[in-house]
């Protein structure tokens, strides 16, 4: 289901940071450990995303170092934390094809918000190295540093109440469904995007040219 949007339906635009602004591929964080892995890497790291120490690395209660060590026992790596982290920073492709030019569009008209899933590593590395495209937002809501996380209903309650404005005056992109569907519940108005111009056409629809 798409969200209706009209001109003037909003006060305020928070976007995820992950294939929304920053584009990402898992496959290069495994090719970089590729020299440690199985012939089944992709399983492997199904295993990593559904350990415990892992939501708790993207809610802050884990360090970096916890963190690395929990991949090395869950993977079996022998590799260092230094080898961990840039393997886990090899994520990053680059920024989404066209956004630069949307988020400077909208933040002429509107505040922009940033709420992602994400950790003190990837912190640590895209705000250095996208500073050029985090410089839109008023304030970027981390998972690792608000101690919530997507699709839990509070990083919404917790997002809505420091924005300051109604749930219904908020759009939100983001890249998983879940996410989207969550975030209707909570009255908020949702875009799934699957490429910049998803971005594009919903600026459009809100009047902000």
């Amino acid at each position: 289901m798409k969200t209706s949007l009209s001109p003037g339906a909003a006060d305020a635009l928070l976007f995820d940071i992950g294939r929304v602004v920053i584009d990402f591929d898992l496959a290069r964080t495994l090719k970089a450990w590729a020299v440690e892995l199985g012939s089944d890497p992709s399983a492997m790291m199904m295993r990593l995303a559904n350990n415990d120490t892992f939501h708790r690395y993207e809610t802050g209660h884990v360090t970096d170092a916890e963190f690395f060590a929990a991949v090395r026992d869950v993977l079996g790596l022998r590799l260092s934390d230094d080898a961990l982290r840039e393997g886990w920073n090899a994520i990053f492709i680059g920024e989404m094809p066209g956004i630069g030019p949307l988020l400077a569009r909208a933040a002429q008209h509107l505040p922009l918000y940033a709420l992602s899933n994400t950790n003190d590593a990837h912190v640590a590395h895209f705000t250095e190295h996208y500073a050029h495209l985090l410089v839109h937002f008023r304030e970027l809501f981390l998972s690792s540093r608000i101690g919530l996380r997507k699709p839990n209903a509070a990083a919404y309650d917790f997002v809505v109440r420091e924005i300051g404005v109604r749930p219904d005056r908020i759009v939100f992109f983001d890249d998983l469904a879940e996410n989207i569907e969550a975030a209707r519940e909570h009255g908020l108005k949702a875009v799934h995007v699957r490429s910049s111009a998803d971005v594009a056409q919903a600026l459009d629809q809100l009047g902000l040219s």
